[in-house]
């Protein structure tokens, strides 16, 4: 099975995106899945409000796991993490229109009982599980220097 396939499965066995996304990453680069199904999980449905996408902030998270700043004063690194960073969601707005969740679902989330609407399980059986698969495509097609 592929990673993208693998995050699309995450995704219909119930993990929100960012965790779908993390996690199809996390033990490729030493981190256990359950720790990054842990931290994701308050990532998913735009930060739980409908802004930033989970699946963006899955690999961000992802990103910042592979090349993220840790040393003090090590600051090329920094700036490194933060190029790759915004390489990502460039390529991420260019296929798909846009970072933010209310944007690409045409849907707003405002409360969490919002997330178990009929409009919302049909917007996120439809759209999500591709744009799943388009942060692990992106994040694949990266190269990492550091």
């Amino acid at each position: 099975m592929t990673r993208e396939e693998t995050a699309v499965e995450y995704f219909a066995k119930g993990y929100n995106c960012a965790q779908s996304v993390f996690g199809s990453f996390s033990e490729d680069m030493g981190m256990d899945k359950a720790t990054a199904f842990k931290i994701g999980n308050g990532f998913g449905g735009g930060v739980r409000c409908c802004d930033v996408c989970g699946a963006v902030t899955g690999a961000i998270m992802a990103i910042g796991l592979k090349c993220g700043f840790h040393i003090e004063k090590d600051f090329g690194q920094k700036t490194y993490c933060n190029e790759k960073a915004f390489e990502f969601i460039n390529e991420f707005k260019e296929e798909n229109g846009s970072i933010i969740c209310r944007e690409i679902l045409g849907l707003e989330i405002k409360r969490p009982d919002d997330f178990t609407s009929p409009e919302a399980r049909a917007v996120f059986t439809a759209i999500c599980p591709e744009i799943v698969a388009s942060a692990v495509r992106i994040l694949e097609s990266m190269t990492f220097d550091k």
